[in-house]
């Protein structure tokens, strides 16, 4: 009989460990698809909290690309000459350790590429790369760039509106 008393209770701690292995299988999952944060990434609160993080900013990204899908679409009616024309657009987002700056400008707009770029080395930053593209009668940059002291890092805040002056 005793033998019949711990059967049950065998099968709870097999249910359990198959439980847990399971569930360290599906963390194991999430920390690969998720990109790698520096710093210990022993505790899943941790791993969670990152997750989370990474989602917001995809969730993020995903408004941004909507936009810029929505301005395209405008910039083709602009060259049928349906719509009238638009106003430079600056969007600055943190991306961790690089930031990314997106402008969205006329082809005969007042400012050079050069002048933004002396902007970000004036408020010590480091230029990564820097890409743009021509679509109809606008021009897409993307410029992303780093701080130069890490510790000290960039006040984006004050970096949007000198652009802004820059631009507009």
């Amino acid at each position: 009989m005793p033998r019949g008393n711990n059967l049950p209770k065998l099968d709870r701690n097999a249910l359990e460990r198959n439980r847990r292995m399971y569930m360290k299988d599906l963390f194991s999952k999430l920390a690969y698809l998720i990109p790698i944060q520096p710093g210990p990434r022993s505790s899943l609160h941790a791993l969670l909290n990152q997750a989370i993080a990474h989602v917001k900013e995809l969730q993020e990204r995903i408004e941004m690309l909507k936009q810029r899908r929505q301005l395209l679409e405008g910039t083709h009616h602009d060259a049928a000459g349906i719509s009238g024309s638009m106003s430079p657009v600056v969007s600055l987002r943190d991306l961790g350790f690089i930031l990314e700056l997106c402008l969205i400008t006329g082809l005969n707009e007042n400012f050079t590429l050069h002048q933004v770029i002396n902007v970000l080395l004036e408020e010590a930053a480091e230029v990564v790369d820097v890409s743009y593209s021509t679509v109809g009668h606008r021009i897409f940059y993307t410029i992303y760039f780093r701080a130069v002291c890490s510790r000290i890092g960039i006040e984006t805040s004050r970096l949007h509106e000198r652009l802004k002056e820059l631009i507009f």
